[in-house]
């Protein structure tokens, strides 16, 4: 058995009815090499790769009169009847048609009393593809664990599972067995909190005086003061999805030409999109938004399971016209968040979170989704996670495309995912049924900033096309 850390009680707590916390991933498999495919066919080649991720075998078990978090206990079998479904992409078979299904997949929660993942089998695509949508909570795995339980699942080679599938024992979760493990782990906690407090009081000390030192920054966001934004409401429970891809080679020419990180100039092209975005939404764009970051501390290529990472909240330059300007502002805010979340400890904040109380905290995520205009720390999330870096092949389909993206928060009515994927850039953006007309006008927006990033730079404007991707679609 293993019990939930603070950040993977925070995903479970703060899901409600209009905020729906598990995260997708998506690929787009040629099939037409695979001789007699059918669902039956994946149904069988997929069953051996699924039990060797014992994740997916996860289960959840509250603690009685909740006196700590639920922990998650193993079953023996995954009910393939239950989880493993069909789909449609309607007619004719594009990408706006999958991204369409894609955001009616991910506006209904998942069900806790079965291991948190669905997983739809999506017929109807053109040029003999299928698509694989996997939707998992993020209680069960975060970024990093994701993409490791990807990269094992398309690998050419059958993963194998490892040690005798078996059931937990039913002693195991007795109640008084749960009772006595969460008094054990409390009095743990308690022991922990005084040294807790002393690195919390010494991180916040060197933030401040680093600070200072820096001096005055007037064209980055104040940290904690997210302005109004289109993007900023009371999120509703509906959900689209737009998809596009880059070449990574495009984007790593770039920033190596720039001289920033691959991660700038993802954040500095969200910004050029959020710029337009909110110039046509709101009429303006004249001070500077902050982002949401997930940061990983534990980046092991074996982890498969459990959250953690924390946030760095850095500037978007969103009031900035020069692309160039953009771009260098970005790098600069990026940097000083670094070194915040340097200087603060990446774990703090996940190690205060254990602290959650079980019996009040869902009660407060549940006001806050039915009352937050925006936000209170950010007004987006923008992730930007490295996917495998091999091209997948399941039973002789070619996994062609790779996206992902996580969950929006209270507040907050998009969340932006970027996924490379051995020569791609594969952008994804969720948003509510309210902050946009079209998804795909936040996808035609960055893929119009990153050229305009890269014209300004003097690098070719003309974009190199993903052979092996699905036409863009362009907003309606």
């Amino acid at each position: 058995m293993r019990r939930l850390n603070g950040v993977d009680a925070m995903m479970l707590y703060s899901e409600t009815p209009e905020i729906h916390m598990h995260t997708l991933k998506i690929g787009v498999l040629d099939v037409s090499n695979v001789e007699g495919y059918d669902f039956e066919l994946f149904r069988r080649a997929a069953l051996p790769r699924l039990h060797a991720l014992a994740p997916l075998r996860y289960q959840l078990v509250d603690i009685p009169f909740k006196l700590h978090h639920p922990m998650w206990v193993q079953n023996a079998e995954i009910d393939l009847d239950y989880h493993l479904r069909r789909a449609r992409v309607a007619a004719p078979g594009g990408r706006r048609e999958l991204d369409q299904l894609i955001g009616e997949i991910a506006g209904t929660p998942l069900d806790r009393n079965h291991p948190l993942w669905e997983m739809y089998i999506a017929d109807g695509l053109a040029d003999n593809k299928i698509a694989v949508i996997h939707k998992v909570h993020h209680v069960l795995a975060d970024g990093v664990a994701s993409a490791n339980q990807m990269a094992m699942a398309i690998g050419a080679r059958e993963p194998e599972i490892g040690g005798q599938l078996a059931a937990y024992p039913a002693e195991s979760t007795a109640p008084g067995n749960l009772v006595r493990g969460a008094g054990r782990d409390h009095v743990g906690q308690l022991r922990r909190l005084p040294k807790l407090v002393n690195e919390t009081a010494t991180g916040v000390s060197r933030v401040r005086r680093k600070a200072r030192e820096r001096g005055r920054h007037p064209d980055l966001a104040r940290n904690f003061a997210p302005p109004p934004s289109f993007i900023n409401h009371v999120v509703t429970p509906g959900r689209r999805f737009a998809t596009a891809p880059l070449a990574l080679a495009d984007v790593k020419q770039t920033a190596r030409h720039l001289g920033v990180t691959l991660n700038d100039i993802v954040l500095a092209t969200a910004a050029g999109a959020l710029r337009e975005l909110q110039l046509r939404y709101d009429g303006k764009a004249d001070v500077p938004l902050i982002a949401g970051v997930p940061v990983s501390y534990n980046t092991s290529p074996e982890r498969l399971v459990g959250n953690e990472f924390t946030y760095m909240t850095p500037s978007l330059p969103v009031h900035v016209d020069d692309p160039l300007e953009r771009v260098r502002l970005t790098a600069t805010a990026t940097a000083i968040a670094k070194e915040n979340h340097s200087l603060l400890g990446p774990t703090l904040l996940p190690s205060w979170l254990t602290y959650l109380p079980p019996g009040t905290t869902p009660r407060v995520f549940r006001m806050q989704a039915r009352r937050l205009e925006s936000a209170m720390v950010m007004n987006l999330t923008i992730s930007n996670v490295p996917g495998p870096r091999e091209r997948g092949c399941v039973e002789g389909a070619v996994v062609d495309e790779i996206y992902s993206v996580g969950p929006i928060v209270a507040g907050s009515g998009m969340n932006i995912t970027v996924w490379s994927y051995v020569d791609q850039l594969a952008i994804s953006v969720l948003t509510d049924d309210r902050t946009l007309k079209d998804p795909h006008e936040a996808t035609d927006a960055l893929i119009a900033s990153f050229t305009e990033i890269r014209a300004a730079a003097g690098l070719p404007a003309e974009l190199t096309p993903v052979e092996t991707a699905m036409p863009i679609a362009p907003a309606l």
